[in-house]
């Protein structure tokens, strides 16, 4: 029975998010609730919920005082050079805005953590999906499938705990996955090209001149949509010839942005633009020229600090945060208006993380999730049992997609070695394959980091998940056939 609920509940949560009928954390509150009450333990749910909040309480902190961080850091302007230079690399080329996210994405993705992934990638991307008028789901996807495949690195995690549970050492685990994740990581790159195409093929290519032409109303931005007119927030712009079809049309603006000239509507595919974000604005009141090698140094040794483990990250980030402030921005008005300004974002995750700790609570403290990993385990025909590293890496997607990385790696992983040893494969084999399901895992709604990314991307999770998920698990399969292949899984 409680394997039937728990796949039931889990369903329940995605349906009612893909359709919109609640929000992530409604959903993810009161679903688990109801179901605990329906399991007849009703009155266990403020113990679980209390031990997930618990669990989860340090990412919380962590991604809140990250945000002020970043964004901090966006206002001073770190990252303006860094958005200018990806500009003129793409040439206000969709296609290559879409492949250059991917690879910005993979390249930050070395510092093993999800969530600073997410925000460096955001921040340095938004502005141009947004003037240019793209999609910007295509960003999220792109970029929590490329985090997904760098997630394997051992400092990451995941490499880390498969080696853990089975014993065995993790320069053994990932040193020969190295060639099948690489050609995941291709298939990344591959899927951004042929994304970006489609986003070129929509939109249409600018010049660099005209998507640098700063605008003359009431912002002053990096990137311009379109080669017309953009419009003041709330009014609309009317542009001409820069999109496919090469023709003039009416486009909707909203917080002050224009659509391409084609008339297409930048809303497409859930971008629609209420925010009246100002971009990268060169002349904005924050930004800290003279201090901006300081800045640098102090995210570079931040980060460096992370990677080494010399504290732990909760605790990094807020005295980043406050030392970013305080040097930044002396003033007690400056600090508490900027903390402000960057509240929304903080305050979103941080919920949405917090209402994930019912959600894995309740999963966790009625046993769902056990009941759920023995059923699985146990519908595995005895005739599979030669081919036990396959069958680890294909249900290496759902459960990992459906449960913490530490459920699968400490609860599940070491019952499929201990099948896979009765009939002859090596635990390495098994531990290498359960590190498959990480592109598609990366998008779960039990990974903190991935409200990071749709919080700052401003895009619905149901969105993101019915577009995200198809690929992810298509780049999971890739690696998988591509372990297989080379004779590594």
């Amino acid at each position: 029975m409680l394997t039937i609920l728990g796949f039931v509940m889990i369903a329940t949560f995605l349906v009612l998010i893909m359709t919109k009928k609640m929000s992530p954390i409604a959903a993810l509150a009161l679903i688990p609730a109801l179901f605990c009450v329906l399991v007849g333990q009703g009155g266990q749910l403020g113990d679980y919920v209390i031990k997930g909040v618990g669990d989860l309480a340090p990412t919380a902190v962590m991604l809140m005082f990250a945000i002020i961080y970043f964004g901090v850091m966006i206002d001073v302007g770190l990252f303006d050079p860094i958005v200018r230079g990806i500009l003129r690399f793409c040439k206000a080329d969709p296609m290559r805005i879409v492949v250059g996210t991917a690879v910005l994405a993979a390249i930050v993705s070395l510092d093993g953590d999800g969530s600073t992934t997410f925000m460096i990638t955001v921040s340095a991307m938004y502005p141009l999906y947004k003037r240019l008028g793209m999609s910007r789901i295509v960003m999220t996807g792109v970029a929590a499938t490329a985090n997904g495949v760098m997630n394997t690195l051992p400092w990451g995690g995941p490499t880390a705990r498969a080696a853990t549970a089975l014993k065995v050492d993790a320069g053994d685990v990932f040193v020969p996955m190295i060639p099948a994740l690489g050609v995941g990581l291709l298939a990344v790159f591959f899927l951004a090209y042929v994304l970006g195409l489609r986003e070129r093929k929509r939109l249409g290519v600018l010049t660099l001149d005209e998507a640098l032409e700063t605008e003359t109303t009431s912002e002053t931005v990096l990137v311009k949509a379109g080669s017309g007119t953009s419009a003041t927030a709330g009014g609309s712009g009317t542009g001409s010839g820069s999109g496919k079809t090469g023709g003039t049309g009416t486009g909707k603006a909203t917080g002050g942005t224009g659509t391409s000239g084609s008339g297409t509507d930048a809303s497409d595919d859930g971008t629609s633009d209420d925010d009246g974000f100002q971009g990268l604005d060169p002349h904005r009141a924050t930004l800290r020229p003279r201090l901006y090698w300081f800045n640098a140094v102090l995210t570079i040794a931040l980060l460096t600090a992370m990677i080494m483990d010399l504290m732990p990250i909760p605790v990094l980030f807020l005295l980043g945060a406050a030392l970013a402030l305080t040097v930044n921005f002396p003033k007690m008005t400056e600090q508490k208006a900027r903390i402000a300004a960057h509240a929304d974002n903080a305050l979103n995750v941080s919920g949405m993380v917090f209402a994930a700790a019912v959600f894995t609570g309740v999963l966790t403290g009625t046993g769902m999730v056990q009941h759920m990993a023995d059923w699985l385990v146990g519908a595995i025909p005895d005739g599979m049992g030669p081919h036990m590293a396959i069958v680890t890496g294909v249900l290496s997607l759902p459960l990992t997609y459906f449960m913490s990385n530490d459920g699968f790696y400490f609860g599940v992983l070491p019952m499929l070695a201990e099948a896979g040893a009765a009939h002859g494969v090596s635990p390495l084999e098994i531990a290498r394959a359960s590190l498959v399901g990480q592109p598609l895992h990366m998008s779960s709604p039990l990974v903190p980091a991935v409200y990071v990314l749709v919080g700052m991307a401003k895009v619905e999770f149901g969105d993101h998940t019915k577009f995200t998920v198809k690929w992810a698990a298509l780049t999971s399969l890739v690696v998988l056939a591509a372990g297989v292949l080379f004779g590594i899984i």
